[in-house]
C-alpha cells in the first residue's frame, strides 16, 4: 500500500561522478571519417554463440498447456547515450552532461541498435537513456521494434528507463511518484522511473518492468535496499491483478546476488532470479576494479507465465557489450494462457 502522501519527503542529493567522454569520443573518431560520416560499416556485435534461439537447450523447454507461446526479453545498460542538446548547461568535457555531434550521436546510435538487433530478443528494456531522441534513434534503427516507451524523469540530463517491444503495448504505469523507504525508516523514491509496461504477445499479456536502481557513486544503500523492497512489492501486486500474465522486471539493480537489495527482491521466494540456474562464472555483466560483477538481472513474478530453464544468457564482447560498459542479459520465457482462452 502506498505511503500518505502528506509524509514529510526529504530527497537526498548526491554528486554523480564526473566522467571523461574523451574515451567514447576517440572510439567515434576512430570510426568515423574526417568529414564526420563512418569510414566503413560497423559489424554486428559478436555476442557468442549462444544468442540465436539454437543454441537453448533442447529438453525442458515445451510449453506449457494452454501456453500462448514463447517470448525473450533482454535487459541493457547502454552507458549514457545523451542527445545533442545541452540541458543542463554543463556539457562536455569533464561535466557529467556528454554533448556529442550529430554524427557521433548517430554513431553511438547505430553500434547499439545493431547490439540490441543480434539479441533476437521481442522485448528489451533499456538504461541510460536521455531523452525520447534516443530512444527514437535506436528504435529507427534495430527493424522490428514498432513500439516503443521512455520513462523520463524530466529532470535535465537525466539517464532514463525505457522499453523497446515488437509487439503493441496497451498500458503503461509509472512508480516514480511513490514514497518508498529505507531500512532506517526515512522516505525517498526510486532513482529513476520504474517502468511498468503491459503487451499483447501473441494474444496473451505480458509485463515488463524497465528498473534502473541506485549506483553505489557516493553509495546510498539504503535507498537501494528501498527501491528493491518497493519493486517487489509492485511487481507481485502486478502479478495478483493479472495472475494469467508473464511478469518479467529486468534492468540494472547495481547489486550482486546475496546483497541486501536483491535479497530483498527475493525475500520469502516472492521473485524468481532466473539467472540462478547458470553457473556464476557465466553471469557477469560488469567489471569493476578488475573484478567481475553480476549486477543487471531479470526476475520473474509467480503468476501465468514461466522461465525456460537454462535459456539466460549474458551478450558481451570483452567486458561490455555495443560500445557500453555493461553485458546484455536474456531469457526466455513461456506465455501465460491467451486473453481469450475460457
Amino acid at each position: 500500500m502506498s505511503p500518505s502522501p502528506r509524509l514529510p519527503f526529504r530527497p537526498r542529493f548526491f554528486r554523480g561522478a564526473l566522467r571523461s567522454n574523451l574515451a567514447l569520443g576517440g572510439l567515434l573518431l576512430a570510426l568515423a571519417g574526417c568529414d564526420g560520416r563512418p569510414a566503413q560499416n560497423l559489424p554486428t556485435p559478436d555476442a557468442g554463440p549462444c544468442v540465436t534461439s539454437a543454441c537453448l537447450p533442447d529438453s525442458g523447454t515445451a510449453p506449457p498447456e494452454g501456453s500462448a507461446g514463447r517470448v525473450r526479453i533482454a535487459a541493457y545498460n547502454v552507458h549514457r547515450l545523451f542527445d545533442t542538446e545541452c540541458a543542463s548547461g554543463a556539457c562536455g568535457g569533464s561535466n557529467y552532461e556528454e554533448l556529442p555531434t550529430q554524427a557521433e550521436f548517430e554513431q553511438q546510435s547505430e553500434r547499439l541498435a545493431r547490439a540490441i538487433s543480434a539479441l533476437n530478443a521481442d522485448v528489451v528494456l533499456l538504461e541510460e537513456i536521455e531523452t525520447q531522441a534516443g530512444l527514437t534513434e535506436l528504435q529507427k534503427r534495430a527493424p522490428g521494434f514498432g513500439y516503443a516507451e521512455l520513462g523520463e524523469t524530466h529532470t535535465a540530463a537525466s539517464v532514463d528507463v525505457g522499453v523497446l517491444s515488437k509487439y503493441p503495448i496497451t498500458d503503461v504505469r509509472r512508480h516514480r511518484a511513490r514514497y518508498i523507504y529505507r531500512p532506517d525508516g526515512s522516505a525517498t523514491r526510486f532513482s529513476r522511473e520504474l517502468l511498468e509496461v503491459h503487451l499483447e504477445v501473441n494474444g496473451a499479456r505480458a509485463i515488463v518492468f524497465a528498473a534502473h536502481f541506485r549506483s553505489k557513486v557516493d553509495d546510498d544503500p539504503g535507498r537501494r535496499i528501498a527501491e528493491a523492497t518497493a519493486s517487489r512489492e509492485i511487481v507481485t501486486d502486478a502479478a495478483k491483478e493479472f495472475p494469467d500474465a508473464l511478469v518479467v522486471l529486468g534492468g540494472d539493480l547495481n547489486d550482486v546476488p546475496g546483497s541486501e537489495a536483491l535479497d530483498a527482491m527475493e525475500k520469502d521466494g516472492a521473485l524468481l532470479r532466473v539467472s540462478s540456474d547458470r553457473p556464476t562464472s557465466e553471469t557477469w555483466t560488469y567489471v569493476y576494479s578488475n573484478q567481475r560483477q553480476a549486477i543487471d538481472h531479470l526476475y520473474l513474478a509467480p503468476a501465468g507465465g514461466t522461465y525456460v530453464p537454462g535459456s539466460f544468457r549474458v551478450a558481451r564482447e570483452g567486458n561490455g557489450y555495443g560500445g557500453s560498459d555493461h553485458g546484455a542479459v536474456m531469457a526466455d520465457f513461456h506465455l501465460g494462457p491467451a486473453l481469450n482462452t475460457p
